[in-house]
């Protein structure tokens, strides 16, 4: 039996690790087209290890998040893996921000998060003394990690097992029984496919649907200069808004000390659009063909003005985030790196929020995998090789 796995990101690798542990004798092979792994969504990633707060009770993803979670706190002390618990605040900083709070709260309880309470403004300035808000949900086990390295370790363990990361194979085309990268083939007996920003395409090399199509959007950051680096300790969100699988712009702590601002989320010209300069036209011409990107902009268009806008300028970003933090203002950060989210959309123009799985036969596809992804990853790579099996 040879189980072929696209995509050595960390959802990719975990797979492959779980499948190497449960399936002794079983040949397991992860491709990729990078000549590392964790190249893009991964090697791009907050380093965020969620607690469980957002997702909808009974959801993949509420489920998948807290076992995840988890797992990857065991597996990092294991590892000796950065991973600190640094906290997040959730705040509510306008009056009609205090209901949707509220609910998220009670969200938050229906999913098991550990730890969780609702505070008020003087205890807010206990934990984040240079934060404002009315209402605020703290998260103490939230934590932060270095995921680089946590995919690096599940592919050592790939290897380790028996298995094998074959890098610099960019599948272009998938048969009954083997996939290719120009000339070259490997065989398999089923093939999953965990290609993050480039799913849909190889997904439809297996004979997958069309939808939900990949719309890639660019998350940016800005890094807080050092001398303002300590105003915030852990992590401080927004309530977020439920028309949107994205967080908002929110302050980040970095295992190596550093503090950031972000992402926001701006539509990208390139599936691997990690610069504003970055267009290819053939990715272009695809989102633009697809129904539902017209259908969401009629929907979404001054919401993408406004992110577009925070975009080009430093002090259109921080109008959001200094309403967190007020003391830290244009002159206190500098532009840093970018990720670009392989963000799911179906026909009619509808976000995807929980992780998407697909069955083919032989062929498993994971055409959804956003935020939390990384933190459920080992879980999610429970949940594929129970299927498999």
């Amino acid at each position: 039996m040879v189980i072929g796995i696209v995509g050595a990101g960390i959802v990719g690798l975990a797979v492959g690790r779980e499948l190497v542990r449960r399936r002794p004798g079983t040949r397991v092979v992860v491709l990729d087209k990078e000549d590392r792994v964790a190249a893009h969504q991964t090697g791009h990633n907050s380093g965020v290890v969620h607690a469980g707060l957002y997702y909808p009770p009974g959801s993949l993803k509420a489920r998948l998040c807290t076992r995840g979670g988890a797992m990857l706190r065991e597996y990092c002390a294991e590892r000796a893996i950065p991973y600190t618990e640094c906290g997040k605040l959730v705040v509510a900083v306008a009056a009609d921000e205090v209901p949707r709070l509220d609910a998220l709260a009670a969200r938050a309880g229906d999913n098991r998060v550990p730890g969780l309470r609702r505070i008020g403004p003087a205890e807010i300035r206990e934990i984040e003394p240079h934060a404002a808000g009315l209402a605020a949900l703290w998260s103490p086990r939230t934590a932060i990690t270095d995921f680089t390295r946590v995919a690096q370790a599940f592919a050592d363990d790939i290897v380790a097992g028996g298995g094998e990361v074959r890098l610099g194979f960019r599948v272009d085309r998938v048969t009954p029984g083997a996939v290719f990268a120009g000339t070259r083939a490997v065989a398999v007996d089923r093939l999953i496919v965990c290609a993050g920003l480039h799913t849909d395409l190889v997904s439809a090399l297996a004979g997958d649907t069309a939808a939900p199509r990949i719309i890639p959007f660019r998350g940016e950051y800005l890094r807080v200069l050092p001398a303002k680096a300590d105003l915030v300790r852990g992590l401080i969100y927004p309530v977020p808004d439920p028309r949107y699988p994205f967080l908002g712009v929110h302050y980040t702590r970095r295992v190596d000390g550093s503090l950031e601002v972000g992402p926001n989320a701006v539509l990208a010209t390139a599936r691997e659009g990690y610069r504003r300069s970055d267009v290819a036209p053939r990715d272009l011409a695809g989102i633009a063909a697809w129904p539902g990107t017209w259908r969401m902009a009629r929907r979404h268009w001054r919401t993408g003005l406004r992110e577009w806008r925070g975009s080009l300028s430093k002090r259109a970003y921080l109008v959001a985030a200094r309403r967190y933090v007020p003391e830290i203002g244009p002159d206190d950060v500098v532009r840093a790196g970018a990720g670009v989210r392989a963000q799911a959309l179906d026909r009619d123009g509808t976000l995807v929020d929980d992780f998407r799985i697909h069955h083919l036969g032989p062929v498993t596809a994971i055409r959804n995998a956003p935020s939390p992804a990384a933190t459920s990853s080992m879980a999610i790579a429970e949940h594929v090789a129970d299927v498999l099996r």
